[in-house]
């Protein structure tokens, strides 16, 4: 990463998104791209480098979106505790919780495009920027007490290898939420429903205009 963008991912996020109210959540406004097919080219030909995965952190996704709005409809969740955003994103679900007075907010998310989103929309919605993880944490833990995820089932590897953690954190006492539309790869099989939503999405990374999505949370260990 050698290239304008990587030099200055703040700058480019200004320059690619604009500010615009989250569909289901429109308490909160993000740094969001218009088009995804557009940033998505800029993303690479910025970067030189081609085949790169979409730019999460410009979007505001199904998963995230239902459980920030749950956080905000149920602050209790949050509220005085110590709480992780797993693959932030945007850092849409760090800022419900924020905002839904959580006493301390940690944001994990490897890409540095993200790590800067996250706090350029902080400053965006008046809240204090989430402490940002830069590293893989998955294996890790650090005592959270709230731990939120949303749209981590895309890759199966990758679900597995996370799941696997995040039941561990549930086992030891952490709340685990998680915001999914029942992707491929989400065991549901493991999980309980909480809420459902209908959440407002582009055609262009989804197949509806409206996905239903749902809230769940690991099952509890027999």
């Amino acid at each position: 990463m050698t290239r304008r963008a990587a030099a200055d991912p703040a700058a480019f996020i200004r320059a690619e998104t604009r500010p615009l109210a989250v569909p289901l959540v429109p308490e909160i406004t993000l740094q969001l791209a218009v088009e995804s097919l557009p940033i998505w080219q800029r993303t690479e030909e910025e970067l030189g480098e081609i085949g790169l995965p979409p730019p999460f952190w410009a979007f505001a996704w199904a998963g995230g979106q239902a459980l920030a709005r749950h956080v905000l409809d149920h602050p209790d969740i949050v509220r005085g505790r110590r709480v992780l955003d797993f693959a932030a994103g945007s850092g849409l679900v760090a800022i419900a919780a924020g905002l839904a007075g959580a006493r301390a907010v940690e944001a994990a998310d490897i890409d540095p495009f993200a790590q800067a989103a996250i706090v350029l929309n902080a400053a965006l919605n008046g809240v204090e920027a989430p402490q940002v993880l830069a590293q893989d944490i998955v294996g890790t833990d650090a005592g959270w007490e709230v731990v939120l995820a949303g749209d981590i089932a895309y890759e199966r590897d990758t679900a597995l290898r996370v799941f696997a953690w995040l039941e561990s954190l549930a086992a030891r006492g952490a709340q685990v939420w998680i915001g999914d539309p029942a992707r491929t790869y989400l065991p549901r099989e493991r999980l309980e429903k909480v809420a459902d939503y209908g959440v407002p999405v582009t055609r262009e990374l989804e197949d509806e205009e409206i996905k239903r999505t749902a809230v769940w949370r690991p099952r509890a260990l027999p």
